[in-house]
């Protein structure tokens, strides 16, 4: 449209939701890249495209775009666990072995890492060390993690012909021991980049799952003995 000789142009209008998931997809390249105290809220507004207020205004402040970037990832995570080992049941969500459901859903976590891994930069080698409230959003993170691989481990502890062995507790043990290892070997995978998730998948569950069964057919190591 012209206006007193002047060719206007009318700005394209951005959802809110969809202008925040690009602010989100830059700043998760630029705090990977540079770590958090040395990425700048300038360098992430000129790479979205925006002016820096206006990444205030969405976000709050660099604390909450760090926290934003962080609960986006961790959602996207736990989403790709849970679908993985929901798929193996096929329609009916819960369905299939226990152990089929918790291979699918760590392949889907290595796989994440593996494929996303400016998220697993943000997510694990940063996050731990900055704020209480991101720390915080950390282990809000990982607790759901961990109750979705808990919750496979009691089923199969309770399928299980010698079950009766393991409780709760023992439960929450395997869980923790599978998660913690599973962190761990993202860092081995980085260092081993001809390993498939797949196959770190397997020797996983060969190494906590196939033990876990002898347990449960009454064999256990005593030192000495």
């Amino acid at each position: 449209m012209t206006v007193n000789g002047r060719t206007e142009g009318r700005r394209k209008r951005v959802p809110r939701q969809e202008r925040e998931q690009q602010i989100i997809d830059v700043a998760v390249t630029v705090f990977a890249k540079r770590g958090y105290h040395a990425a700048s809220v300038d360098e992430i507004a000129e790479l979205a495209g925006i002016s820096k207020p206006m990444v205030y205004l969405y976000l709050d402040s660099k604390e909450g775009l760090f926290l934003a970037c962080l609960r986006r990832e961790a959602d996207r995570l736990v989403a790709a666990f849970q679908g993985a080992a929901q798929a193996v049941g096929g329609a009916q969500a819960g369905g299939g072995a226990p152990e089929l459901r918790l291979h699918a859903g760590l392949s889907a976590f290595f796989a994440f890492v593996a494929e996303h891994r400016d998220s697993w930069v943000v997510l694990h080698r940063q996050a731990s060390e900055l704020s209480e409230a991101i720390a915080s959003a950390v282990a809000d993170a990982r607790r759901a993690v961990m109750a979705e691989v808990a919750g496979l481990v009691r089923d199969g502890i309770t399928e299980s012909a010698g079950g009766s062995q393991l409780d709760d507790e023992d439960a929450d043990f395997v869980a923790y021991a599978l998660v913690g290892a599973a962190d761990s070997l993202t860092d081995w995978m980085s260092g081993h980049p001809g390993q498939s998730p797949e196959g770190v998948t397997l020797r996983l569950m060969n190494m906590v799952w196939v033990g876990m069964g002898r347990v449960l057919e009454g064999e256990v190591w005593v030192p000495g003995e």
